[in-house]
């Protein structure tokens, strides 16, 4: 790099301008590469959260089952017992 500024500098300003030209270009492109791998991550990062969301989506679909289950189960019982209380169903029928 030095010895492209030395052989730019021999030229003057034109010279100069041509490494500031070079040096934005660099930069640009070292920007560019950042922002490449930037948004990539992004993407990924994206996919991993849908993932996530249906994997909770499909998690809170079985515990409502499951809780429904679980509530209608209670009823059923809770109706048997009061059954076998006021002798309208005797054990074992």
């Amino acid at each position: 790099m030095s010895t492209l500024i030395s052989n730019l500098a021999t030229f003057g300003p034109a010279g100069l301008i041509g490494l500031l030209w070079l040096l934005e270009r660099m930069l640009t492109r070292r920007r560019e590469t950042q922002l490449t791998a930037a948004l990539q991550r992004i993407l990924r990062d994206e996919q991993r959260l849908r993932t996530l969301a249906d994997a909770i989506a499909r998690n809170t679909a079985a515990i409502t089952r499951f809780t429904a289950n679980q509530n209608q189960q209670s009823r059923i019982l809770r109706h048997l017992l009061e059954e076998l209380h006021h002798g309208r169903l005797t054990p074992g029928h």
